[in-house]
């Protein structure tokens, strides 16, 4: 793998278990503004060592972080952040919510996704359009996106390892959007095995696809003040999903 042995010399403790994609900021093959959003390009990903994880170092530009960061409050404010628990009761550390016509959500009655806010009974909020675009220029899936999920990471949360896998269809990728601090990503393969970690800072997105759809992933720790987007800190993450499964399986 051509790529990882760069990438680890590129660590700053030179650990072979750690990625850092910070000397790959200053070289982003990609500038964008709000004006230009519908002329997005793609460049080449940079690889983890993990076939079908790849990651776009600052991808979106401030601007467009900003946009986006304006974009999520309008959503909060439709659907408000929440503490879900897990079906055994704990509760997560981070907050949620969620946009588009299906929201994921935890409580004692499992995972799974629903069209309405658990605590308001609201339906969640439309995507932002700018979402939309993202996903069509990632995902390489030939259908919409029909979940967001919003994370909001202080810097105490964390998230262990898990699988995402309440989906209908793995065909389609999960794509995810970091803003705020950066947070330290933990991955490994869906079959066990040794885990790997790489730092995604704000502007960072990554796919989650094919050999990697149900990889094992988690964040380890955020870190303080690494971004100054959030006024107040902190960590927001976009995960852009296809929760139900094709359009021509689905039951009238």
């Amino acid at each position: 793998m051509g790529n990882e042995s760069v990438l680890c010399r590129c660590s700053v403790n030179s650990s072979p278990s750690r990625i850092d994609l910070a000397a790959f900021h200053r070289h982003s093959l990609v500038a964008m503004s709000e004006d230009t959003v519908s002329k997005l390009t793609l460049p080449p990903p940079l690889s983890t060592g993990l076939e079908g994880f790849a990651v776009w170092p600052g991808l979106l530009d401030e601007a467009l972080q900003r946009r986006l960061v304006d974009d999520i409050r309008d959503v909060v404010k439709q659907a408000p952040l929440y503490r879900p628990v897990t079906p055994a009761g704990r509760p997560f550390s981070v907050r949620m919510t969620n946009c588009g016509p299906l929201g994921w959500v935890s409580d004692r009655n499992g995972y799974r996704y629903q069209p309405h806010h658990p605590q308001t009974s609201r339906p969640w909020p439309a995507f932002p359009p700018l979402l939309d675009t993202i996903w069509q220029l990632v995902s390489g899936f030939d259908g919409p996106a029909d979940a967001c999920l919003v994370n909001f990471y202080d810097a105490d949360a964390r998230m262990g390892l898990h699988q995402d896998k309440d989906e209908q269809d793995f065909s389609a990728p999960v794509v995810s959007i970091s803003l705020g601090d950066t947070a330290v990503f933990r991955f490994g393969s869906a079959e066990g095995g040794p885990t790997r970690s790489v730092k995604l800072a704000s502007g960072d997105v990554c796919i989650l696809s094919g050999p990697a759809r149900l990889a094992r992933h988690g964040i380890d720790r955020i870190l303080p003040g690494t971004s100054r987007l959030l006024a107040s800190g902190g960590r927001i993450n976009l995960t852009l999903r296809r929760a139900i499964g094709p359009m021509d399986a689905i039951k009238s």
